[in-house]
């Protein structure tokens, strides 16, 4: 078995693979998602990198959410994660883990959507922690459209409530909680810089999140609190097979990156994990790609 910590070829780390052509209905379950997905269940080992800290993670039941998650806990963080009730399966997998690292484990079931619904998850986050110092805002709704007239008022409006709405209302409510040396980590993305035709709505979201983090980050740091961001390229996770791509374009995912496959959640944890550590006191309102080496600004 191999982990994050010992040398291997970027290349074959993971294979790459011909996801079949499936379908499942938004949000997704990583349960269900073929092939699985390795969120570092087996792989990750921490290093005490944060010890004694207090995370929220929303969308942490799956995907990239969970990955970060499992990470957190294995250095030594208690987390609690936010999901969509029709989660709740992967949610368990996951405090599962949590808890099985040593650490206080929090589910809370919030469809994000609403500022209500948002600030009773950071709330009951700060409550079940006992405080908070790292926010992960990594939620988010994805689904392709190829022309714009197709493109409803509902499916628009409700793509940005979940991907910046949200975002500033949880910051917003989880702002009082954190202390100096705190930090919020937003989840962008690669159509941040190159949009696809099929994801207007979804890109237009990814860059406001990236403009989001470095106004923020600017405004927070005399506070002591460092914003900033990581955007992931294609990555195997239930967001593909819930509508965020044509089912036709699933055997091909990933293999137009310069690695020739799709990325795993487990390759996005340490980016996040450096970014909520001491280790990146001086990384202040930077987007980090982590996208198998397609270009970007």
């Amino acid at each position: 078995m191999t982990d994050q910590l010992h040398f291997q070829n970027p290349v074959d780390r993971f294979p790459s693979f011909e996801a079949p052509k499936q379908d499942q209905p938004a949000p997704g379950l990583d349960d269900e998602l073929m092939p699985q997905a390795d969120h570092g269940e087996q792989s990750y080992r921490g290093t005490g990198r944060l010890e004694g800290r207090r995370a929220l993670v929303t969308g942490g039941d799956s995907g990239i959410g969970a990955a970060v998650a499992i990470a957190f806990a294995r250095e030594g963080a208690d987390v609690a994660i936010g999901y969509l009730p029709d989660e709740e399966q992967d949610a368990r997998d996951v405090v599962k883990l949590i808890e099985e690292a040593g650490r206080t484990a929090a589910a809370l079931a919030y469809d994000i959507t609403t500022p209500e619904a948002s600030r009773a998850l950071v709330a009951d986050a700060v409550s079940a922690l006992g405080g908070l110092d790292i926010l992960v805002n990594n939620a988010g709704q994805q689904q392709f459209c190829e022309k714009l007239e197709d493109l409803s008022d509902e499916q628009f409006e409700e793509t940005f409530r979940t991907n910046v709405s949200a975002m500033f209302w949880i910051t917003k409510a989880a702002l009082p909680h954190l202390p100096a040396g705190s930090t919020i980590i937003n989840t962008t993305s690669i159509q941040a810089y190159a949009p696809s035709g099929i994801l207007v709505d979804y890109a237009s979201t990814k860059s406001a999140i990236n403009n989001f983090t470095k106004g923020l980050a600017e405004q927070l740091a005399p506070q002591g609190i460092r914003v900033n961001a990581v955007a992931p390229g294609p990555i195997w996770t239930p967001l593909q097979v819930s509508g965020g791509q044509p089912k036709d374009a699933l055997p091909d995912f990933g293999k137009q990156t310069p690695l020739g496959r799709a990325g795993q959640p487990t390759e996005l944890a340490p980016a996040y994990v450096f970014l909520a550590s001491p280790e990146s006191s001086y990384v202040i309102g930077e987007t980090l790609n982590v996208n198998g080496g397609m270009p970007t600004p």
